[in-house]
């Protein structure tokens, strides 16, 4: 194996932790801007209801990810040491698996699509069995570049894999592929990804089906299944109940809005917590080291997503409009609800790398457990008023189940719940200050075309949350600076 593991004794660990933190979370920016050109590039000429079906068969695909064998890919970063032919050994178990997915998606595509009675929903998902098979060549080298905790090569391979799939994407679009152009786009990404990996790490794929050896790394990686399982269910609850009920048109727009509330959630924190695995399970022996760090992430990052959220929500109307088009204009109440939910599933998301890096995986099934029994009853009751009412049951139902993760996660690295008030305070505090400012100056503004409106309310948002941060968050605003161009190595969590 080329790299090289990080060592957190050593002097220049938190330069390294800085180092992957911009390397990953700067490419996907990247990449993810690309995406967003093309997306809503995409979405203007596609149908709510082709997103309808698309979100259909992701439920199926996202039941079947707790199966892939990701919970090895975790095993081999959280172990002290790990050697080639553990490697093969996990490269070949993750064949098999995958390759038993894909089989049986090609069995269960027919019965979804009578349980949605959408005959195209069985061959969307009959095509998509592809995307199993690439998540082999994915995993293993991503577990050797998170030991080693080099992140430049595998967001170099990100990136040429966004413009793929971006580039089917649009292509699709333009030839008039509808709801197709949703199934080949990530499907060349994955592809592409895997290649890359395997190029950047020099990994031989080269499968070894001798599993001696492999009962530590198989039990830890099945210890993660359950959490998995239930997170599963926990986020994929509100698309199997609403559509069994909604028309694919009202699927459509709800499964949008979640798609555009969650855009910093889904595709900035998974980096971060690509990072911070590894580098809380290189800290695994000092708890308090890592309820330090801990909140100081907790504190940079909500300063940075919660003004993203709650600007959403002040400005939903003239936002959707804007990025999607009029005949999107019926999802702005749905994002305005939804983007009120999101600082908590923010947080919330942030504990699982920690209780895994802590050699807790148990915590984060329990925690999973309780989101599978909340946010489904909270879909059931909430589906008895519609697509609006699926809505109102992340808002109510998602404080809850953050606070008991805060509980339940936050016991073994020795986390006070007012260390942790503290630590959203700045960032959840400011963006209500500023939430209020924009939804005061939007009321006084006459009759405008929604670009205008929109042009107007986001600079009038940023001058209220920079003035915000001065007047009451002054120091964490400079934390916030001091990190991304500071050149000295970090200060340390006091013994």
């Amino acid at each position: 194996m080329g790299l090289q593991d990080a060592d957190a004794s050593d002097a220049g660990f938190g330069s390294k932790i800085r180092s992957a933190i911009l390397w990953r979370s700067g490419s996907q920016i990247v990449a993810q801007m690309l995406s967003w050109v093309v997306t809503l590039a995409v979405i203007r000429m596609l149908d709510p209801a082709d997103y309808g079906l698309f979100a259909m068969t992701q439920v199926i695909l996202n039941f079947a990810t707790f199966l892939n064998g990701y919970g090895l890919v975790s095993a081999l970063v959280q172990s002290e040491t790990v050697e080639t032919h553990k490697l093969r050994q996990a490269f070949g178990i993750m064949l098999l698996l995958n390759g038993g997915l894909a089989l049986a998606q090609l069995a269960v595509a027919p019965l979804a699509a009578a349980y949605y009675e959408q005959p195209m929903v069985a061959d969307l998902l009959r095509v998509q069995a592809l995307l199993y098979l690439s998540t082999p060549f994915i995993s293993i080298p991503e577990a050797i570049m998170g030991r080693a905790m080099d992140f430049r090569r595998p967001a170099l391979v990100n990136l040429i894999a966004a413009i793929a799939s971006a580039a089917v994407a649009l292509t699709g679009a333009l030839s008039g592929w509808g709801v197709w152009t949703l199934v080949f786009a990530p499907i060349a990404g994955f592809w592409v990804k895997g290649i890359g990996y395997v190029l950047a790490t020099g990994f031989m794929p080269i499968p070894s089906f001798d599993f001696r050896g492999t009962g530590a790394m198989v039990a830890y990686g099945a210890s993660l299944l359950g959490g998995q399982l239930f997170w599963i269910v926990q986020s994929q609850a509100d698309i199997f109940i609403g559509g069994r009920v909604l028309e694919p048109h009202q699927l459509g727009l709800y499964a949008e809005a979640l798609f555009l509330t969650q855009i910093f959630v889904s595709k900035f924190i998974p980096p971060l917590n690509d990072v911070a695995f590894p580098a809380y399970a290189r800290m695994q022996k000092d708890p308090s080291r890592i309820a330090w760090s801990f909140c100081k992430a907790v504190r940079l990052l909500l300063l940075i997503s919660c003004p993203v959220y709650l600007g959403m929500a002040a400005t939903a109307g003239p936002l959707v409009e804007t990025l999607f088009g009029a005949k999107w204009r019926d999802m702005a109440p749905f994002v305005a609800i939804l983007a009120l939910a999101m600082p908590f599933m923010t947080l919330q998301v942030m504990f699982a790398p920690v209780s895994n890096a802590l050699g807790r995986p148990g915590t984060t099934a329990r925690v999973s457990a309780v989101g599978a029994v909340l946010m489904p009853a909270a879909f059931f009751i909430g589906i008895r008023f519609g697509a609006m009412g699926l809505a109102w049951a992340w808002l109510c139902a998602f404080p809850i189940l953050t606070l008991i993760t805060a509980q339940l996660a936050g016991a073994p690295m020795g986390l006070r719940l007012i260390d942790l008030m503290r630590a959203t305070a700045p960032g959840l505090g400011c963006s209500l200050l500023m939430a209020a400012a924009v939804m005061a100056v939007d009321r006084l503004l006459p009759p405008l075309a929604a670009p205008i409106r929109l042009g107007i309310l986001v600079p009038a948002g940023g001058l209220a949350f920079l003035a915000a941060l001065m007047l009451c968050a002054r120091g964490t605003l400079m934390e916030l600076v001091a990190l991304v161009v500071r050149r000295a190595p970090p200060v340390e969590a006091p013994a």
